[in-house]
């Protein structure tokens, strides 16, 4: 019998040749056919959300700076690009690029890519924890993804969280959408299956895959499996094994060759 083909969705965009998180990296993951797109938020000072994986700049915008302690017209002044490709401005070859591409990317920006696209594309959108805004992240988002349409059953939006509590706010906020608690291990799931509705999503890393494939086997009988960061055929293979039914990869072209030779 043939295997089911997972869905291929982009880690932060196609962020192993380009700047995460960045327009460029999401457009790049469009073009490289990615199903859906994945993404970390966290609130501004001012109360925007954006795309950002990191508490503070230091890693991609060479600053100490707290992220969720900054405005959004400040975050802006950042270029969150070039540490991904320090030489890419001296290449004379090298085509034009938008600045836009290479900043700060808000939500809402996000969103409206994926609503102006001419195919379907999903949202798995991560919401990070701890931090100072607490629940708040929560409902601004779900005051967004109202905004534009998306609460209702057939949206193209999930969001995920390490936290149980914030699976659990956002469900109760949106409860036709569907949530993924992730989790690095087997420890977590218990406690999270019982406090959280039957039908969440089940997020493990790559990791646990690989080291408790029988867990996996237990959770993926009782629950949908969605696993990240697969990025090598090996990881593939075992996820198919698995029962995966979504794949969030850094590399989403690469990621759907491998599909396709395989005959998914």
């Amino acid at each position: 019998m043939k295997r089911p083909r997972p869905q291929v969705v982009a880690h932060r965009g196609s962020s192993a040749t380009n700047a995460e998180h960045t327009l460029g990296a999401y457009i790049a993951a469009l073009d490289e056919g990615a199903e859906g797109l994945e993404c970390d938020v966290r609130l501004s000072a001012d109360g925007h959300l954006i795309c950002f994986h990191d508490r503070d700049l230091r890693r991609t915008g060479g600053s100490k700076v707290t992220v969720s302690t900054m405005d959004l017209a400040d975050l802006e002044d950042y270029d969150v690009a070039t540490w991904k490709n320090p030489w890419a401005e001296l290449d004379d070859e090298a085509p034009d690029e938008d600045p836009s591409t290479r900043r700060v990317l808000t939500m809402r920006e996000l969103l409206q890519t994926v609503a102006d696209y001419p195919r379907r594309v999903e949202l798995a959108i991560e919401t990070k924890h701890p931090t100072r805004y607490g629940a708040l992240v929560e409902q601004r988002l779900a005051e967004l993804v109202r905004e534009f349409g998306w609460h209702k059953a057939g949206s193209p939006v999930r969001v995920m969280s390490f936290s149980w509590a914030a699976v659990r706010r956002f469900h109760r906020a949106c409860p036709e959408l569907d949530v993924v608690f992730l989790m690095d291990s087997p420890r977590q799931w218990p406690r999270a299956r019982f406090l959280l509705d039957k039908e969440v999503i089940a997020g493990p890393g790559i990791e646990l895959l690989r080291e408790h494939p029988r867990f996996i086997k237990r959770v993926g009988k009782r629950a949908r499996l969605h696993c990240w960061t697969v990025n090598t055929p090996a990881d593939i293979d075992l996820c198919l094994e698995l029962g995966v039914e979504a794949l969030i990869t850094d590399s989403p072209g690469a990621t759907l060759e491998y599909l396709d030779k395989l005959g998914l």
